[in-house]
């Protein structure tokens, strides 16, 4: 076996950037994007992109880390580029505001940002209702731009894609030899996992040209964040609800919030309603598994379930996906393998 047959469902943020990594890593293999949506239309193209990850309960901290960190080297990297226009990333300030002193003061990720330090009294000011804050620069990423750019790239390296909706992943056995799963919460029906459930987020994308700073509630809740073309605000997480229409009670209360922590948004305009469905599972999974059925094989490499928090890990987690996708490509290649197939 010369070259490998790669499949990649889903075209969201980490359907792209695991095709991306894998071209970078994996060597004689043919990779073709497969999915039934595209930017504009996935739930990448809503999120706010901004990077401050979200913890993972069920996976250690130093892997997190790593993942976070991986991500923010591949982003600045990128920021730092004659790209970063075209991209849509670009290097954000500001400041992580709590009603009550947090029980972590310094946050695991406080090394990987940029500039990280407590709020002053002064700068807590401007936040009556918060009595402590963390300021630094991260990193923004414009989904809308972000993922146009990836699927460049990856047509760029060679790869194929092609929009086709998949009903089970086994329709892909005669054509490739190994499929990796970016679903998100397409898992459900093509995996079986019923872990997997939607965290409704609605976000408004306002005019606000004023705004500079990044403003976000310690919850997570509530937040601005100025990007390129309008200022993003949000927010709300409503598990298990499937409603992709946008609510307007909960649109005024957004609006409401975020007002109160950036006063002079009262004075925005052009407010749009976005919605998106986070695809939420305890943990994120990263496996493989081996489908068999009448005689056949199939290796898939499983890669979704990041919740709210796909931005701040997506380069950290496809790149432990290409890993996990190397190893079924030398399993492939033994001989002994081989005769199984």
């Amino acid at each position: 076996m010369d070259t490998v047959r790669i499949a990649v469902v889903g075209a969201g943020v980490m359907g792209l950037s695991t095709a991306l990594c894998i071209s970078k890593l994996v060597p004689r293999c043919s990779i073709t994007v497969i999915s039934d949506k595209f930017s504009p239309d996935t739930t990448s193209d809503v999120a706010a992109g901004i990077l401050i990850p979200h913890a993972y309960p069920d996976t250690p901290i130093h892997k997190q880390k790593q993942w976070f960190r991986e991500t923010f080297d591949h982003l600045f990297a990128v920021a730092n580029s004659a790209e970063a226009g075209e991209a849509g990333v670009y290097l954000v300030s500001g400041w992580q505001i709590f009603r009550s002193i947090p029980t972590e003061e310094v946050p695991f990720w406080a090394d990987v940002v940029l500039g990280f330090r407590k709020m002053t009294e002064a700068e807590l000011k401007k936040f009556p209702e918060h009595v402590f804050g963390q300021a630094f620069t991260t990193l923004k990423c414009e989904g809308t731009a972000y993922l146009p750019w990836l699927q460049k790239r990856v047509k760029e390296s060679g790869g194929l894609i092609v929009t086709r909706r998949i009903e089970d992943l086994w329709e892909l056995h005669r054509c490739f030899d190994i499929v990796v799963n970016c679903s998100g919460l397409g898992s459900r029906q093509l995996a079986g996992d019923l872990e997997i459930v939607p965290v409704r987020g609605q976000v408004l994308k306002v005019q606000a040209p004023w705004v500079k700073h990044f403003i976000r509630d310690g919850s997570g809740l509530t937040y601005v964040y100025p990007g390129a073309s309008s200022v993003t605000l949000g927010g709300c997480r409503q598990k298990g609800d499937w409603n992709l229409s946008p609510d307007a009670e909960m649109s005024r209360d957004i609006l409401s919030r975020c007002c109160t922590l950036e006063p002079s948004l009262q004075g925005a305009w052009d407010i749009q309603e976005k919605v998106g469905l986070r695809p939420f599972r305890a943990g994120v999974r990263l496996q493989t598994e081996l489908l068999a059925r009448d005689g056949g094989r199939l290796p898939v490499v499983h890669h979704y379930g990041h919740g709210g928090g796909g931005f701040s890990m997506h380069w950290g987690t496809a790149l432990e996906a290409a890993r996990l996708l190397s190893e079924c490509v030398q399993t492939l290649r033994t001989p002994a393998s081989k005769s199984k197939l």
